[in-house]
């Protein structure tokens, strides 16, 4: 028995088997005050839930999802489409996949500074989130100002910075940007970087259009695994030159992958996440009539590449997996005015992003279901600074707990679930692996499919500082 000796607390959850990193124990569970105060032992509690047969898993952890607050969206839609969903309708859909914490891209408005961008979306974010979430300010751009703004933001919390190296005014060699990115490590903040090489995708993109090939089946023709190959050179340039960190999002492709995999071999701290989208489906999709709806950046690549991230995910090399859910509704996605430049980036993934990999992660063995927690929660919780207070089923741990149901089999059909997307990418698929119970901070959120919580009821997780690169290797 570990914690505290008193029998009664506000939730009790027995009956199933825990999993954490590492670890797997058949224990009751004691929570009070939100936080989990017992493992094992004599308990009773007000509220009890039976986990028979189930996992009981931490709450999933999705470091990188785009929400837009209703008001923001509501102001933005009057100049063109949106994403879809807002931090309540995105708290449904996380909360139905097993998810309990977010990270979300915080982009400022023309004229708006970063910080002045956090504090709007932290107020959005109030009213409307049950889930709890942290942010990723976007930077703006390479000044003093700029700088000063990444130390005083992780100062507060925000221990985190998104450069897209795929805009050409951040792109890498660009005078100051290593400045940010090491000015970002001496703060304790993780720079992450979007890894696709701005001049290439200029010059194919041009070209395509050029040459009569503009149609969106043309996307991964538009952003080649080259254009990401060379923007994560240029990633790692920056990790070496300034001794921080950098964590690569989305990750597509084979190339990259042995990149990171050699940077991490030299000690360099190189964090690499990847999406469902790369695990789950190949560029063969563009020839279906309905292939812009699969668009997303860096675009879905060969049967190689999406084996050789399974391998990855398997063998550590991967550390995260984030959705990247960026909802638009079908007919946005569809719209023939789009070409292979314009097109819409991004899907609806985070109801799919738990059950998905299960089902076609630990399911068929391609990976154990210690990597399944590592990948949805523990690794995010250590990378991001939220560890040990999420990603970990621990005596003093929020109680973040997904009971999972590893033999419950489902059909996707997007039209019934929570995001306002209206579909999923992978409608028809048969899944098997679901949570039948979701606990945030101790309060039973989902049970058998039904949402039980209320806007406003998630909250902001201030955050520690990010891990510091390794150093070089022992010889």
């Amino acid at each position: 028995m570990r914690g505290v000796t008193s029998s009664r607390f506000d939730l009790v959850v027995r009956g199933g088997t825990l999993v954490t990193s590492g670890h797997r124990e058949q224990a009751a569970i004691g929570v009070r005050d939100g936080r989990i105060a017992q493992l094992g032992g004599p308990m009773t509690g007000h509220e009890e839930i039976r986990a028979d047969g189930l996992l009981v898993i931490p709450g999933g952890i999705d470091p990188h999802v785009h929400l837009v607050h209703a008001t923001l969206a509501a102001e933005l839609r009057q100049r063109g489409p949106v994403w879809a969903d807002d931090f309540w309708t995105g708290s449904l859909a996380a909360l139905a996949g097993g998810i309990t914490t977010v990270g979300n891209m915080t982009f400022a408005l023309p004229g708006e500074s970063m910080t002045a961008a956090v504090g709007r979306e932290m107020a959005g974010a109030r009213a409307e989130a049950a889930v709890d979430w942290f942010l990723h300010p976007v930077l703006t751009g390479l000044g003093p100002a700029e700088i000063g703004e990444v130390a005083a933001l992780a100062a507060d919390g925000h221990t985190s910075v998104k450069v897209f190296l795929s805009n050409p005014a951040f792109a890498a060699g660009t005078p100051v940007l290593a400045e940010v990115v090491a000015a970002a490590g001496r703060a304790g903040s993780l720079t992450l970087l979007h890894c696709e090489d701005a001049e290439i995708l200029r010059r194919t993109g041009r070209e395509l259009i050029d040459s009569g090939r503009g149609a969106v089946r043309y996307f991964p023709d538009a952003r080649p695994v080259a254009a990401e190959v060379t923007a994560v050179d240029d990633a790692i340039g920056l990790a070496r030159e300034t001794g921080a960190p950098v964590y690569i999002v989305h990750l597509s492709s084979a190339g990259a992958l042995a990149r990171c995999a050699a940077a991490r071999a030299a000690g360099l701290g190189v964090y690499v996440e990847t999406r469902p989208l790369y695990l789950h489906l190949t560029r063969s999709r563009f020839a279906e009539p309905d292939g812009a709806k699969y668009v997303g950046a860096p675009p879905l690549r060969d049967q190689a590449d999406r084996d050789a991230l399974w391998r990855g995910l398997a063998a550590g090399e991967v550390d995260t997996l984030g959705s990247d859910h960026a909802p638009w509704t079908l007919d946005d996605k569809l719209d023939p005015a789009l070409d292979v430049v314009t097109a819409r980036q991004g899907v609806a993934d985070l109801e799919t992003l738990m059950p998905m990999l299960f089902s076609e992660g630990v399911v068929p063995g391609r990976i154990s279901l210690d990597r399944f927690v590592e990948l949805t929660s523990a690794r995010a919780a250590r990378l991001f600074g939220l560890f040990p207070r999420k990603g970990i089923i621990a005596v003093g741990s929020d109680a973040d707990l997904t009971l999972w149901d590893p033999n419950e089999r489902r059909v996707i059909n997007g039209s019934l679930m929570s995001s306002r997307a209206g579909y999923s990418v992978y409608d028809g698929w048969t899944v098997q692996g679901w949570p039948r119970f979701v606990v945030r901070r101790g309060q039973l959120v989902l049970a058998e499919g039904s949402c039980l919580a209320q806007p406003g009821q998630g909250q902001w997780i201030r955050r520690g500082r990010a891990p510091a690169a390794p150093g070089p290797p022992n010889p």
